[in-house]
């Protein structure tokens, strides 16, 4: 996938500004007890986590998951981990997708399906954030239901669960035959 097509360099710009704030990336660490028990329920051993902010996800695996794990880690605003990623047999995508500009949101969703070998977890937020960029916009830059993004998951995925919460949803998915 061409990266480019992924995140334009000013958001680039925007979002590595926004991760050197410490309270900015901590929904992983509130989902990883939920990323958690799928894992230990599917013996995973390796997983993505795509969109990994500063690694808080493989930081809550350690300890919660009972065996090793491999963690690859994919976020184009950190330059550790912007080189596009390979597939993964598990793929953990935590408040990413309400972030991306909304114009490469479907070269997104493509590239997530790309690197989903076998199943995925995805929660999306559907509200504003408490954040701002410095430009001034809402750090969730989509703010839609999920009958939004459904179809737009399901034109990608195979649905194996949804579940509502009060300000978005998470879905585990697995690939499409």
């Amino acid at each position: 996938m061409n990266e480019s097509l992924l995140i334009s360099d000013r958001y680039r710009e925007l979002q590595e500004e926004l991760h050197r704030n410490p309270s900015y990336g901590v929904a992983s660490v509130e989902y990883a007890p939920l990323v958690a028990e799928f894992v230990r329920r599917n013996d995973i051993r390796e997983m993505l986590d795509y969109g990994a902010g500063k690694g808080r996800l493989g930081e809550e695996l350690d300890w919660l998951v009972p065996w090793e794990m491999t963690i690859h880690h994919y976020d184009p605003a950190i330059p550790r981990w912007a080189a596009p990623p390979a597939p993964a047999p598990f793929v953990a995508c935590l408040d990413v997708l309400e972030h991306i500009e909304p114009e490469r949101l479907d070269d997104v969703l493509d590239d997530l399906q790309r690197v989903t070998a076998s199943s995925g977890l995805f929660t999306v937020h559907t509200a504003a954030a408490a954040k701002t960029l410095s430009d001034g916009r809402n750090a969730h830059l989509i703010q839609e239901p999920p009958q939004w993004w459904l179809p737009r998951l399901l034109a990608r995925f195979e649905l194996v669960q949804f579940t509502k919460m009060p300000l978005g949803f998470w879905v585990i998915v697995g690939k499409r035959s």
